[in-house]
């Protein structure tokens, strides 16, 4: 089993790169549902306290809680599909990344999926899913908590890096590059336009919406 994991700021395309795995068949593990299954357990709406219980979990159970809660979720998926692959969707620490290294291998690979502040603030903004899309100080504040939480230096100790400022189906096809799938396993785009990130969630994010691949570790 091959186990990729992907890290990037906000509107940086890692939305898009789980939605092209999904198309070909490769199941794809949310760390943030981690958070939101467990707000529901305590009672509490993950719309308002992702963030906070991404906290507590870290406090309680350590800083790598929320990889450590990820793993059966990914051995799961990987025992119900035909695919040799699993894609984990939003790794921000290098605790957590050493979590998967201890328990993948060499079969776990880091993708890092980057693309300019202005570059990502104008693919939120048209992506518009709330106010804060279009405001760019919050954009610089959501990217300094990421920061803060080490996925600048994730970020750099990732095994492939993805430059998303191109083109949509360039974006697809590195992707699909990186995950070893044949251009006839997934679907094309019907043009080759636009960049990818408009539909990357923010991990950061404490929205819930019920649409798969929505939202990242939350931490």
């Amino acid at each position: 089993m091959n186990v990729i994991g992907t890290v990037g700021l906000p509107g940086s395309g890692k939305g898009e790169a789980a939605n092209v795995a999904e198309e070909a068949g490769i199941p794809v593990v949310v760390m943030g549902d981690v958070i939101r299954a467990e707000c529901r357990r305590r009672g509490l709406d993950p719309a308002e306290h992702h963030g906070r219980i991404a906290g507590a979990l870290r406090e309680e159970e350590g800083d790598d809680a929320i990889a450590a809660r990820t793993l059966p979720l990914i051995r799961e998926a990987a025992a119900e599909s035909d695919r040799e692959a699993v894609l984990v969707d939003g790794l921000r620490s290098t605790v957590e990344l050493e979590r998967f290294r201890e328990a993948f291998g060499d079969d776990f690979t880091l993708v890092a999926v980057r693309a300019p502040f202005e570059l990502r603030a104008e693919r939120l903004d048209e992506r518009g899913r709330d106010d804060s899309d279009s405001d760019l100080e919050a954009l610089r504040e959501r990217d300094a908590r990421e920061l803060e939480l080490g996925l600048g230096e994730t970020l750099d100790r990732a095994d492939v890096e993805i430059d998303n400022t191109g083109t949509l189906a360039a974006f697809r096809r590195r992707v699909r590059e990186v995950l070893g799938v044949a251009d006839g396993e997934a679907s094309e785009e019907s043009a080759d336009g636009g960049a990818a990130g408009d539909a990357d969630p923010d991990p950061e994010s404490d929205t819930d919406p019920a649409a798969p691949n929505a939202g990242g570790d939350g931490s």
